[in-house]
Parts: structure tokens; sequence; C-alpha cells
């Protein structure tokens, strides 16, 4: 049984019309007499489920269960040692969720104003606002109170909120750019697919290639990413915040340049 396409446009024929068995399922359709049974009231009603299909309970139900997993992605690679409350985690949590389940569902939904291509990358712009809500509200803590900077022996000089600014920071661009390759290559390759006859007359090979195509990209994007900034980072003492700065300057003058974890 073919797979449902997950590009719905009802103002188009269901079937591949460069066929005759395409074409004469269409019109089987179109003229079935039991279309006659139906009131105004019921065939405008199918038509807002097929529009509004994306919005479901259903894709709520897994956008949540993605978001809530990179919560937990992004609370366990955290940086800084700062304890944090049951209740304070409870509410990075659902700010985290919350804002990135609405803005991937809003960005989604933008798809069926867009060309079909172009609608497919909609979701790496969802998946890209998602990451910069979703990472810095789970590790909100360490912009409140600072993560740990060292020497380059690693000696403790204090907790710096700018240095979890600039972590933080790193950490979404690393996560973007690995969605990248992901989010950007496949569909370039399913679109140019879908357009010939071996996927046309094979749709239940398209979820089973794109997940293949996906899985591919990020074997090698994951540790490129990661990569991209060291886990040791640095960033010199005049950025620091001024009391931590001048701390710094009278226990140890000679030091430039502080460390620091940035997390994952």
């Amino acid at each position: 049984m073919g797979e449902l396409s997950l590009n719905i446009n009802i103002q188009e024929p269901r079937w591949d019309q460069s066929t005759f068995m395409g074409r004469a399922r269409h019109f089987f359709t179109v003229t079935d007499p039991r279309n006659l049974l139906l009131s105004g009231a019921q065939l405008e009603a199918s038509r807002n489920i097929v529009q509004n299909y994306r919005k479901t309970p259903t894709v709520v139900f897994w956008q949540w269960v993605n978001q809530s997993f990179n919560a937990i992605v992004n609370y366990s690679n955290r940086s800084g040692d700062a304890p944090i409350t049951v209740g304070q985690l409870g509410t990075a949590y659902v700010s985290a969720t919350t804002g990135a389940v609405a803005t991937a569902l809003g960005l989604k939904s933008l798809t069926k104003h867009l060309p079909p291509l172009v609608g497919r990358f909609v979701p790496f712009a969802a998946v890209a606002a998602a990451n910069c809500i979703n990472i810095p509200l789970m590790r909100q803590r360490e912009l409140q109170v600072g993560i740990p900077v060292t020497d380059e022996e690693g000696q403790r000089l204090g907790q710096s909120v700018a240095a979890a600014k600039q972590g933080i920071f790193q950490v979404v661009i690393s996560r973007i750019c690995m969605a990248i390759p992901a989010m950007a290559i496949p569909p370039v390759i399913m679109d140019s697919l879908e357009k010939k006859d071996f996927l046309k007359r094979r749709p239940w090979l398209g979820a089973p290639l794109q997940v293949g195509l996906v899985g591919f990209c990020l074997v090698f994007a994951t540790p490129l990413c990661c990569a991209l900034f060291p886990q040791k980072s640095s960033i010199r003492v005049s950025r620091l915040e001024p009391d931590l700065r001048a701390q710094i300057h009278e226990q140890t003058p000679s030091v430039q340049v502080v460390y620091y974890n940035k997390g994952l």
C-alpha cells in the first residue's frame, strides 16, 4: 500500500496524472455518485481536516516527545556545577519544551504557503529555532549564576556568566550546523527522486530512503560539528564581569585568558 504524501495539495489530483491508471483513478473518485449523498458541511469539514492535519494532537505529542528528549540531552550535557532545585529544573523543562514545540509547529505551518522544494527546508528553520530556545532555557541556571572559569593549569578563579553565554552560544551554533547536512541534502535528493518514474512506481521506498539519507549525514555531521569549538574553551579576562575581572587581576595579574567547559 502506497505511503500518503506529507505534502497534501487538495487542489491537485491525488494520483499521478502522467499515467492512464492515475487519471482513471482520479476520475473514478471525482464521478463517484456517492459524493451526491454528502452535505456541504461534510465536504467543508473534510477539507478542513486535510488542511489542518499537521496540527493534530498526534503531531503535537511527537513534537513534545522530541523536544523532551532534546531537553534531557541539553541538561545532561550542561556546563557548571551550581546546584539546581527540582522546581527550577521543572520550570526550565516546561519553558524549554513549550517554547520549542510552539516555535517548531508555527514554522512548519508555513509549508502549505510555499513551493514544495522551499517547504522542505522549513523544518530546518524549525529545528534551528527550537535549538535557540531549548538549549538556553534548559541551561538557564548557568546564565543566572555563571560557570567555573580556571587558569591554564586548571586552578579555579571564579564563576562567570559571560563565559556561560559564550559557551551556550557555541553549543547552539554546533547543533544548528549539525542539522544542516541532514536537513538540507536529503530534501534536494528526494525532490529530484520523486520526479522519477522509479520512485513514483515504488512510493513505499520514500520513507526508508529519507531515513537512510538523514542517518548517513548525521554519522559525519555529529562528530564534525561537535569539534567546531574546543571542549575546553577560552575567553579573555577583559570580557569577563567587572567584579570577577578585578578579582583575577588582584590575585593573578599575569592571567589574560581563562578557560571553561562549554558543555555539549
